[in-house]
C-alpha cells in the first residue's frame, strides 16, 4: 500500500463517484470523501516520526528518464501541517456549502479536485510534479469562481488566472534555469538543492527571483496582490475559505522550499524580503481598515497577515520560520472562520455592508460568538493561535534586526483597530430594523464553525503537538542559515 498516493486519490475517487450518481447524493458523497481524506491525514500525522527532519513515506517512481523527472511524494515537518490544514478546510468548505442549490454535482466535483491538487502540491518532492499540481489548482478554481461567483465573477476568475499563470511563467523559467545549472540534472527537490549549493550567489539570485515572483503572486506579496480582493469578494464563501485558508499557503510553502534550495540568494535578498513583508503588513492593514464590504476587508487582512509569514521567513532563524509556519496554520483557521460566518450572514441578509449590521449578540448570538473569536484570533489575542504565531515572529525580528522590527507592532495595531471596529459594528449597537430576520445556524454550519473555533483555541492553549510535529524540520532550516549568518 502506498499511503500518500492513496491520500491523493481519495478526493479524486470521490469526484468520480459523484459524477456517476444523482445530484441529490453529491453532497453526502463529497462529505464522505473529504472526511476520509482528513481521517487518513490524521492517521499519517499520528505515525509521523517528529524526531528527525528527513523525508518520510517517500514514494518515488522514475517518470521521464530523459529529464530526470520522478513521480515522487513525501512528507516532512513542513509538509504535514499544510496537509492537515488543506484536508480540514476542504471538509469545512463542503460543510458550509448548503447555500449551493444549483449545479450541485459540478460544484462538489470541482471542490474535491481542488483538494486533490492542493494535497499534491504539499506532498510533491519533485519540482515537475509540484509544478503540475500547482497549475492543476487553477482549473477548478477558475470554474468555481466563474460559475458560482457574484456579479463580477467573470472578471474575478480571469484576473485570478492571468495573475497566477503570469507568475507560473517566471516559476517555470526559474525551474529550467535551476535544472540547467545543477550538475545532477534532476528535478527531485533534494537532489536539485544539493546540485545548486555550489552555485555563485549571483546565479542563485537570478533563479530565486523567478520563484519569488511565481510564489509571490499566490502568497500574495505586494505589488503582486491585485487579483486577491476581487477574487475573494466574488467567489462563493466556501471557495473563499479554501482560497484564503489553503491556497495562499501554497505560495509561502513554495517560497520556503525555494529558500532551502537557494540559501545564498535568500541571504543576499534578506533585506528586500523584510521590506516587502513590512509593506504587506501595513498596506494590507490600512486597506482592510478602509473597507465597508466585509469580504473585501477580510481579503485585504489576508495580505497583511501573509506579511507576517513573509517576515518570519525573512528572519532566516529558527524562531522566525516557526512563527511563519504557525501563522500559516493560524491564518488558515481564522480566515476560514471569518469567511464562513460572513458567508452565512450574506446568505441570510444579502448584504456584506458592515454598516447594515448591528446587535448580532442579541439576534444571532452564535454567529456573534464565532465572529468575535475569529477577529480576535486574527489580531493575536492571547489564548488564540494568532498570539503564538505573531509572538514568535516578533521575537525573531528583534533577534535579527533589533528595534526596527518594532514596526511590526504598527501593522498589528492597525489590524487590532479594524478587528475591534468590525466586532463592534456587527455584534453590538442598536438592531437594524431593515435587516431581514437572521435564521439560526444549521447543524452542519455549526459543525463547520465549531471545528475552526476548536482549532483556534486549541492551538492557542496547546501549541506543543504542532510544534513537535515541525520541530526537526524547523531546526534543519535554522541550521542551514545559522552557518551562513
Amino acid at each position: 500500500m502506498k499511503p500518500l498516493l492513496t491520500l491523493l486519490l481519495l478526493p479524486v475517487v470521490g469526484a468520480g463517484v459523484i459524477l456517476l450518481l444523482p445530484a441529490a447524493r453529491a453532497r453526502i458523497v463529497a462529505l464522505l470523501a473529504a472526511s476520509a481524506t482528513l481521517a487518513m491525514t490524521l492517521w499519517l500525522s499520528a505515525g509521523f516520526v517528529s524526531t528527525h527532519g528527513e523525508l518520510q513515506l517517500l514514494e518515488k517512481t522514475l517518470w521521464r528518464p530523459q529529464s530526470g523527472s520522478h513521480f515522487a511524494l513525501g512528507v516532512d515537518g513542513l509538509a504535514m501541517p499544510m496537509l492537515l490544514l488543506a484536508a480540514l478546510l476542504s471538509l469545512v468548505a463542503i460543510l458550509a456549502s448548503g447555500g449551493i442549490r444549483e449545479r450541485i454535482k459540478p460544484y462538489h466535483i470541482l471542490l474535491l479536485l481542488l483538494e486533490a491538487a492542493m494535497i499534491g502540491v504539499f506532498m510533491a518532492q519533485d519540482w515537475t510534479i509540484f509544478y503540475i499540481f500547482w497549475e492543476l489548482t487553477l482549473l477548478p478554481l477558475f470554474f468555481l469562481i466563474n460559475t458560482f461567483g457574484g456579479k463580477q465573477r467573470n472578471r474575478a476568475a480571469l484576473n485570478f488566472v492571468l495573475y497566477t499563470m503570469g507568475g507560473s511563467v517566471f516559476m517555470l523559467i526559474a525551474l529550467l534555469l535551476a535544472f540547467d545549472a545543477s550538475h545532477v540534472h534532476s528535478f527531485l527537490m533534494q537532489e536539485m538543492a544539493a546540485g545548486l549549493r555550489g552555485l555563485s550567489t549571483e546565479h542563485q539570485i537570478l533563479i530565486f527571483a523567478g520563484f519569488l515572483i511565481g510564489f509571490g503572486v499566490k502568497m500574495p506579496i505586494f505589488p503582486l496582490h491585485g487579483w486577491l480582493p476581487l477574487a475573494h469578494v466574488e467567489a462563493p464563501s466556501p471557495v473563499s475559505i479554501l482560497l484564503s485558508g489553503a491556497l495562499l499557503k501554497m505560495g509561502s510553502y513554495g517560497l520556503i522550499r525555494a529558500a532551502i534550495m537557494l540559501p545564498d540568494a535568500v541571504l543576499a535578498l534578506q533585506g528586500l524580503l523584510a521590506t516587502l513583508a513590512f509593506i504587506n503588513l501595513i498596506h494590507g492593514g490600512v486597506l482592510a481598515w478602509k473597507q465597508i464590504d466585509l469580504k473585501g476587508m477580510i481579503a485585504y487582512s489576508s495580505v497583511s497577515h501573509m506579511g507576517v509569514v513573509l517576515l518570519g521567513i525573512a528572519t532566516l532563524n529558527h524562531d522566525g520560520i516557526t512563527g511563519a509556519m504557525l501563522q500559516m496554520v493560524s491564518h488558515g483557521l481564522t480566515a476560514g472562520a471569518m469567511f464562513l460566518i460572513i458567508g452565512l450572514l450574506y446568505e441570510r441578509t444579502h448584504t456584506r455592508d458592515i454598516r447594515a449590521y448591528g446587535s448580532l449578540i442579541r439576534v444571532a448570538p452564535r454567529m456573534a460568538f464565532f465572529v468575535a473569536l475569529a477577529f480576535m484570533a486574527s489580531v493575536g489575542v492571547p489564548g488564540t493561535s494568532g498570539f503564538i504565531a505573531e509572538l514568535h515572529v516578533m521575537l525573531a525580528g528583534l533577534q535579527r534586526w533589533g528595534w526596527p522590527a518594532a514596526l511590526v507592532s504598527v501593522g498589528m495595531l492597525v489590524s487590532a483597530a479594524y478587528a475591534v471596529r468590525t466586532v463592534g459594528c456587527l455584534c453590538t449597537g442598536p438592531e437594524q430594523p431593515k435587516l431581514p430576520v437572521i435564521t439560526p445556524m444549521g447543524r452542519l454550519e455549526l459543525a463547520a464553525a465549531g471545528i475552526l473555533a476548536a482549532g483556534i483555541v486549541l492551538l492557542g492553549f496547546l501549541p506543543a503537538p504542532l510544534l513537535n510535529l515541525m520541530e526537526a524540520s524547523l531546526n534543519r532550516f535554522g541550521d542551514l542559515f545559522a552557518a551562513r549568518l
